[in-house]
């Protein structure tokens, strides 16, 4: 477990080809119920274009990885109901959650982006740290 780090130690910055994700998390404790086994995390992405050309995102991937070492895979499309267009320059936040049975865990995953040409990338979402203050 991750001792002693302070929130941007815990969170992530990733490039690949352009697009730049970063990721904060947070322990919501006033929605966690330790005694019953439940830690909630919350997690603030921003995505920002920094390449030369316009892209969509499409997909989501994520791993999950708690304390006990089980792991939960999640995809589907888009983000939080929206596949953003990223004109140059262009960004999108959102922000999610994601339950736990341990008081520490990790995130991380991909982005599936489409290009202009209908081409499509993927985009690393850098490991990041859920862990109860």
């Amino acid at each position: 477990m991750p001792s002693a780090q302070t929130p941007q130690q815990l969170g992530s910055e990733t490039v690949t080809e352009g697009v730049r994700v970063t990721v904060q998390p947070q322990y919501l404790k006033e929605q966690s119920a330790p005694d019953q086994g439940k830690w909630v995390f919350a997690y603030h992405i921003s995505i920002r274009n920094e390449g030369a050309a316009p892209v969509r995102l499409r997909r989501r991937h994520w791993l999950i990885v708690d304390a006990d070492g089980e792991r939960h895979e999640v995809e589907g499309e888009g983000v939080v109901g929206h596949t953003p267009r990223l004109p140059p320059g262009g960004h999108f936040q959102y922000a999610s959650y994601c339950p736990l049975e341990t008081i520490w865990g990790t995130m991380e995953g991909s982005y599936a982006f489409e290009r202009e040409d209908g081409s499509e990338f993927p985009v690393r979402i850098g490991r990041f740290y859920l862990v109860a203050e």
